[in-house]
Formats: C-alpha cells, structure tokens, sequence
C-alpha cells in the first residue's frame, strides 16, 4: 500500500521500520519539529525523522498539521492510508478524511482502556497484570475510534516504564502489519467501544510522578517502576530533589510516619508506607549520576528518622 507514517518517539520507529522492511511503500513521513535537548538545548531530530532520513524517506516537520499547507502536501501523497503512532497531536477531521482507507492509529493500551497519552506508564502504575497494542480507525475523537485488531502483552513484577515500552512497540508493529493486510484482502473487523469502560491516560509530569508515601507499599513501588526512566519518580530529602529509579516492598514491624526513613543500608533504605514500607534502591540526585543507594552511601550519608517530601 502507499502510505504516509506519522510519529515521533522511539515507540513509532518500529511500525515504520516494520512498514519499510514489509515491502509497503512509505511516500512521505511526518513528525514534530526539532527539539532543544540536553545541557547544551541544541536542536535534536525526533528518533522518527533519524530512521525516516537515514531510509531515505522525505520528512515534513510542520508546527501544526491545521493549516492549508499541511492538508496540501498530505492530499499531494495521494495516500491509500495514513498511519499514526505516537504522533502527538490531534488530528483534524480535514486530515482524517484524505486517505481513501482513513487513517489507523498503533495505540499503546487494550482500548477502550487508558486512552490518551501515557497508556504505558499508567497501566503499570495502576498495578494492571494485562496491558495490549490496539489498531483504531481513528475519528474526530481522543483515542475513541473503531478498534481494529489488538495483540495482548502481559506485564511481569519486574516491568519499567522502558522496558514495557519496548515490548509493546514490537507488538503494535506486527498488529500494524495484521491490520494492514486484512485492511487490503477486504477482512478487518470493526468494532465500537464502549466509552464506560474507559479510562484517561494523562500526559506524564513532575506532579504526576511525585511519590506519596501514605499510600500503600505496592502503589509506591508501582509508580517507581511506571516512571522509570522517565520522567522518573521523584521525593525530597533534606529539601533536595532525588530521583527514585527502583525500589522493593518491605514488610516491617517498625511505627513511624509515612515517608519516614526507617533504615539505611547499602541493601537500600527502608521508608514508612500506608500499612509497610519500601526499600529504595536506586537514585538520582539533581546534578548527580544515576546511582544504586550501594554506591551513593559510599561518598554520603543518609539519616533515619528523616521524613521524605
């Protein structure tokens, strides 16, 4: 099939290397313009644009996909479909409506559950054992178009955000490539979902990855996992941000209040929860290196009875 391909992250290379090496012609590629990145903010390409350009492939980057002039050079493709994973911006119906087969979406969660931005982080996050890849035949809407195919990925104890990201890009590749050649012998189903069974999957932030130690041990390992590496849960300590990568629950017999250190240990150290605690393993202070608490207790000290937040 002629195709364009919108996306921007990581999570979008594996759909248009799958597209590329399946033998679909990719005509034009779109992603978001260059970002400042690092100490430095020099402008850096999306991961999409370095595959699209190093394939060969045109790129367009506009700042918006609203105007004329993008649903000019989009209808000049004369596309049989668009494919959009990851993209990061609402697509307007003028956009939607171009391609004769419209445009299919590689979504990171089993919808009609955690529509919207961060589907990863937030299943892990939720403490969900199932999480899933579907295609939609997207609409007007955020993330509530027809369900196409969906391809199940289960989510282990050990899981991170990074490495169920990983496992999922690989999964929604090959859906993608499923949907497309059922898309073409005329056989994909469709299916409405059912928006009571819903759920929102906000956009990952400084608020949204703050630990809160009164809630239970698992909820706090959970977040932990869910927004490693980024943006990575974080607390204070003696007023200073640190970054909190891995930790472990703990059971304890030990009273204090929540957020309280309890132990300190090259093992890790023990912080009160709701009901048990966790042992942090893992940190990152600002303008430090990412460390196991093994290493950082080599060089400083950390004090019991400190209360974390």
């Amino acid at each position: 099939m002629k195709l364009v391909f919108m996306g921007t992250p990581d999570f979008a290379v594996e759909s248009l290397k799958a597209l590329v090496h399946s033998g679909h012609e990719v005509v034009l590629v779109v992603t978001q313009p260059d970002k400042p990145k690092g100490r430095g903010h020099k402008l850096a390409p999306p991961p999409v644009k370095e595959y699209a350009l190093e394939q060969g492939i045109e790129v367009y980057q506009p700042a918006s996909v609203k105007t004329q002039e993008a649903k000019d050079k989009l209808a000049a493709c004369k596309a049989d479909a668009f494919i959009v994973a990851a993209y990061g911006k609402i697509l307007p119906e003028s956009i939607l409506n171009l391609p004769p087969y419209g445009c299919i979406n590689v979504h990171a969660s089993l919808l009609p559950k955690y529509r919207g931005a961060a589907p990863i982080q937030w299943s892990i996050a939720n403490g969900e054992t199932v999480t899933g890849v579907t295609t939609m035949q997207m609409d007007a809407g955020l993330d509530t178009g027809d369900m196409l195919l969906k391809s199940e990925v289960f989510i282990t104890p050990e899981d991170t955000g990074e490495s169920l990201h990983d496992r999922l890009a690989e999964a929604g590749a090959k859906v993608l490539l499923k949907t497309l050649a059922q898309l073409e012998a005329g056989t994909l189903p469709r299916e409405k979902q059912d928006d009571s069974l819903s759920c929102y999957a906000p956009m990952l932030s400084k608020e949204t990855s703050k630990i809160c130690f009164d809630k239970t041990a698992k909820e706090v390992v959970n977040l932990i996992r869910a927004m490693n590496p980024y943006p990575a849960a974080h607390t204070l300590y003696q007023g200073k941000r640190m970054r909190v990568f891995r930790a472990e629950e703990r059971k304890t017999n030990q009273e204090g209040a929540c957020g309280q250190i309890l132990e300190v240990s090259p093992e890790g150290v023990v912080v009160r929860c709701n009901g048990g605690a966790v042992a942090i393993t893992e940190i990152q202070f600002d303008g430090k290196k990412r460390m196991p608490v093994s290493e950082y207790l080599k060089g400083n000290r950390m004090e019991t009875g400190e209360v974390l937040g």
